[in-house]
């Protein structure tokens, strides 16, 4: 933007200085040949000259970045001269330059790798996560790595991430981290934030890991051996529940039985001891209907029956 400034000055000021003299130009003359007009031509051709290398740039940070300002001279190359910069400025490209660093959620995905779990069994992982910078850092991180933010999130940064998957994965076996993938992953963001820290926070972190064929069918073989052990368990515990059920049963239709029979004997031993002379005797009186039993008798039988 300042190199087209500088040409439309120049130009600019080449008409100026030309109409400004126009008049010492004598009548019948070629303005063409005049000094005026040549001074002109030099004017923007110098221009165009000095816009072409000019070391200054005009420069924006935009909103929700940081931006740095590094010198580039000196025997440090700029460490311990960075100053923070935002909106628009002015940069000497010559002997400084401009970093901007978003301090906004950022979102990376790196392609798949493989990292060994517990056992030495490999698995394939494509990290995707969120970041973001910590803007008092950003100074420290530049200081550090002197490098684009691009750069960092597929070097520096990827390498602690990836790293921090493959030390994590070293102490889980591979059916932990498939039947707990929430807490495995959890246990990678704690560990990622510990080891970036001091510039950056980890968030939102999915690993998308992803076993062999030969894993994954022996997980599945175990998950479906523990389904049948839970299974079995549970009828062993059905069918003792329904033993001792039966076993209730059985005591109390035993003791049912037994109180029948006490009960039963109970009345025979009342009844016998009711049965007297005197009372089978009013029973039969009860009984009687008034008329004499009818029966075929011999001679000299008499019919007279006691009734006492």
């Amino acid at each position: 933007m300042i190199s087209i400034v500088l040409i439309v000055l120049s130009i600019v000021f080449a008409i100026a200085y030309f109409f400004k003299n126009l008049k010492q130009i004598y009548p019948g003359k070629n303005w063409l040949s005049t000094r005026y007009f040549w001074t002109s031509v030099f004017i923007v051709i110098g221009g165009l000259v000095i816009s072409s290398i000019q070391p200054f740039e005009l420069q924006r940070v935009d909103a929700g970045s940081v931006g740095i300002q590094a010198s580039l001279v000196g025997d440090s190359r700029g460490i311990g001269q960075t100053e923070y910069k935002n909106g628009w400025i002015i940069i000497n490209t010559w002997t400084a330059k401009l970093y901007e660093y978003p301090i906004s959620q950022q979102h990376v995905e790196y392609p798949k790798q493989q990292v060994i779990t517990k056992g030495g069994f490999p698995v394939d992982i494509a990290p995707s996560f969120n970041y973001s910078l910590k803007p008092g850092s950003v100074a420290d991180m530049f200081t550090n790595l002197r490098v684009e933010i691009k750069i960092i999130e597929q070097e520096w940064l990827k390498t602690a991430i990836v790293g921090t998957v493959n030390d994590i994965a070293n102490r889980w076996t591979p059916d932990s981290v498939f039947n707990q993938r929430e807490a495995f992953e959890a246990n990678i963001v704690s560990e990622c934030n510990h080891k970036v820290s001091k510039w950056f926070n980890v968030s939102q972190l999915r690993t998308n890991i992803t076993p062999p064929k030969e894993l994954m069918e022996a997980i599945i073989n175990k998950t479906k051996a523990v389904q049948d052990e839970q299974v079995a368990e549970s009828q062993r515990r059905v069918a003792v529940a329904n033993g001792f059920k039966q076993i209730a049963e059985a005591k109390a239709d035993s003791a049912e039985q037994v109180i029948r029979a006490s009960a039963a004997a109970r009345e025979i031993q009342l009844k016998q001891v009711a049965l007297t002379p005197q009372y089978l005797e009013y029973l039969k009186i009860n009984k009687w209907n008034g008329e004499n039993s009818q029966t075929v008798l011999g001679g000299g039988t008499s019919t007279m029956v006691n009734v006492k």
